[in-house]
């Protein structure tokens, strides 16, 4: 068994480990690199690999730093099946079309407005595309054994991230290997939490929060308290959110706070037709999260849901204060973008950051106290307060890592670090050693390890 670190090293970003064992190639995950150019610069790279030599690709979550690539994947050549839960495959219905409708935007703003560095900017993969690249998908439901190529098996538990997202575990001659994919909280509002990790001799883990610890104060308050704060001021609250995932963990919150008439009613607008439809999806997936079918419907009845455009301006129009959830959670792309253009310079308001910010993100710029922000190619003014929210995350911290990894009683023979910048891998990883005096490694991008038991 071999594996070759093609992403996630480093950076949060463009998770792609390939694998090769018992003579077959299997890419597990398959993401875009998302934050600082020379990161998104590598989605347009040929791969280090023919994609027409792999036999399987296996995804973890729906994210789009797991799976974005997948279309462009599959317009260089690969032609194998793309194994998934049943969760990840419904919403990559919905995720990966507005990925490629998105990158057509981007490159058609940068036509108009003339910041890119192309003369004819042209997107990695369309829409269409991406729709063609769903054909894919081969849905296997959880603890369920499936086989992605000939001589190697596979079994996918909950990881309690986002719904359907999955630890995965792969056999091969004698040889296992699992793979954390990204892992959710133990007491997380909205998702069940995750499973404890299967045996295997080599394993790959995340380290998004490796070297931090999520505040203990109370979520329920904090939210409230910004939104009650920003009302009061006559401002409006804008949220850049991931459409998957946070977007439903802030409306579950909103709506149990406005049941209790903790904050203000205010509309509550969803902006992001991925979101909407994810929401949809979330609501029929009862047996992937923790939210009864009672607090689905409060949930999905609570905001306005715009449709098209012409809602979205229409949200920037208005007078009266509001609560505006908006994709990408990153601030990298999307509806929110135009959102951010129209409030960051309002006092009055707040823009509150409610998921990881990777470096080179306009998220991270605003956490980092940026005063002024490029949109579409043009200089806007911070003077809305920024607010970071990190209880919200979806990600396990370094304390529940260790903790969830101890429950799982492995004894691995060695492990990698990854999914997390320089500074929280190497902590987790002398975490892990100090735990439980394991063979711990940071990969290096690019590296290829020879596994033997």
């Amino acid at each position: 068994m071999r594996i070759t670190f093609l992403g996630a090293t480093g950076t949060v970003t463009g998770s792609k480990y390939l694998l090769e064992a018992a003579g077959a190639r299997i890419l597990v995950d398959c993401g875009l690199f998302q934050g600082f150019r020379e990161l998104r610069d590598r989605n347009w790279a040929s791969p280090p690999f023919d994609p027409r030599s792999l036999d399987a690709v296996v995804l973890t979550h729906a994210h789009i730093d797991h799976t974005g690539y997948l279309p462009r994947l599959v317009k260089l050549g690969f032609r194998g099946r793309a194994y998934c839960t049943t969760g990840t495959r419904d919403l990559l219905h919905v995720l990966l079309p507005d990925s490629g409708y998105l990158q057509e935007e981007a490159a058609r703003h940068a036509a108009k407005w003339g910041y890119s560095r192309h003369v004819r900017p042209l997107p990695l993969y369309t829409r269409a595309e991406a729709e063609e690249s769903l054909r894919c998908l081969e849905p296997v439901e959880f603890h369920e054994d499936f086989a992605p190529a000939r001589g190697v098996t596979g079994r996918f538990t909950r990881a309690g991230h986002i719904l359907g997202s999955a630890c995965l575990a792969l056999r091969a001659d004698d040889t296992s290997i699992a793979f954390s994919g990204d892992v959710g909280r133990p007491n997380d509002p909205i998702m069940k939490a995750p499973e404890p990790m299967p045996q295997a001799d080599f394993l790959v883990v995340e380290s998004t929060y490796g070297d931090r610890a999520h505040p203990t104060d109370d979520l329920r308050d904090a939210l409230a308290t910004v939104v009650r704060e920003t009302v009061a001021r006559g401002g409006t609250v804008v949220v850049p959110a991931f459409a998957v995932g946070r977007a439903q963990h802030l409306l579950h919150l909103l709506s149990e706070l406005r049941r209790a008439d903790a904050i203000p009613e205010v509309p509550v607008y969803l902006d992001s037709p991925m979101a909407t439809e994810a929401t949809t999806i979330f609501c029929k997936h009862l047996d992937d999260h923790g939210i009864s079918k009672p607090e689905c419907h409060r949930m999905c009845k609570l905001p306005i849901y715009t449709r098209d455009p012409e809602q979205s301006k229409a949200i920037d129009a208005g007078a009266e204060s509001a609560i505006v959830i908006s994709a990408s959670g990153m601030a990298t792309g999307g509806r929110v973008l135009h959102h951010l253009r129209r409030f960051l310079p309002d006092e009055r308001s707040a823009v509150l950051m409610v998921g990881y910010q990777p470096s080179g993100t306009r998220g991270r710029l605003l956490l980092d106290g940026a005063s002024e922000l490029r949109l579409f190619g043009q200089t806007v003014t911070v003077r809305a307060r920024v607010v970071a929210l990190p209880g919200l995350s979806a990600h396990a911290d370094h304390v529940e890592l260790v903790a969830w990894l101890r429950g799982s009683g492995l004894s691995p023979t060695k492990v990698f670090v990854t999914h997390g910048e320089p500074t929280a891998s190497g902590a987790f990883r002398d975490r892990l050693v100090e735990a439980f005096g394991w063979n711990v490694e940071v990969p290096e991008d690019g590296s290829a390890h020879d596994l033997h038991r």
